[in-house]
């Protein structure tokens, strides 16, 4: 039981932590202290779900539906393609953004808040690697475990909900070196480099 929840919590913080769309969308999103809660949230119960979903055997069933695979790769790319272009013209056409780590608001404008919403699902589950890791890495190494493949998900789950609140309420952290337009326009600068990239990647053979 512990070695198989060890595992699964190795395994899925190999998986997790690599620099990706969603989790440049939570640092950023920590950086601003925008709904960091809900989106922190959002990406573990995202991640929850296709694990204990891969951990039942989804992977067979979406064998038996090639074409789904596909479409979500495409979807995600031009999902990735927008959003890089998006922080590319907030990088050469800033609009004076800054964060004061003494001043930045707690509670912003409850606008944004359905728009954050959609942003941070369509980059969980327009992302056909988080199927690629969940569903059928971590659903198969979990079959392995024969009885102990729930505690493998509870360690793979728990790797995911450490890692999203981590990553959320650690980046307010950096709100003091992001506290120029400049430092603003670089960051906006790389997730526009590493989403494109990422669309590229996802479409080229």
């Amino acid at each position: 039981m512990l070695s198989a929840s060890l595992s699964g919590l190795g395994l899925g913080l190999s998986l997790i932590v690599a620099i990706g769309a969603q989790n440049l969308f939570v640092l950023r999103q920590g950086i601003r202290r925008e709904h960091v809660l809900l989106v922190a949230t959002i990406c573990a119960v995202s991640d929850a779900v296709l694990i204990v979903a891969g951990m039942t055997g989804l992977g067979l069933v979406l064998q038996t539906l090639p074409w789904l695979v596909p479409a979500v790769r495409w979807a995600g790319a031009a999902f990735l393609l927008v959003y890089g272009l998006l922080a590319a013209r907030r990088a050469w056409r800033p609009s004076g953004e800054a964060l004061d780590a003494r001043t930045a608001p707690e509670r912003p404008a409850p606008a944004r808040r359905a728009a954050i919403v959609l942003t941070c699902l369509a980059l969980t589950w327009l992302n056909p690697h988080v199927y690629l890791d969940t569903v059928f890495l971590l659903g198969s190494i979990a079959a392995t475990h024969g009885d102990d493949r729930g505690w493998f998900a509870v360690g793979a789950v728990t790797a995911s909900v450490v890692w999203f609140f981590t990553l959320a309420f650690g980046a307010r952290l950096l709100g003091r070196v992001l506290a120029t337009p400049r430092a603003w326009r670089v960051l906006d600068g790389f997730v526009a480099l590493v989403m494109i990239l990422l669309a590229v990647s996802l479409v080229w053979p």
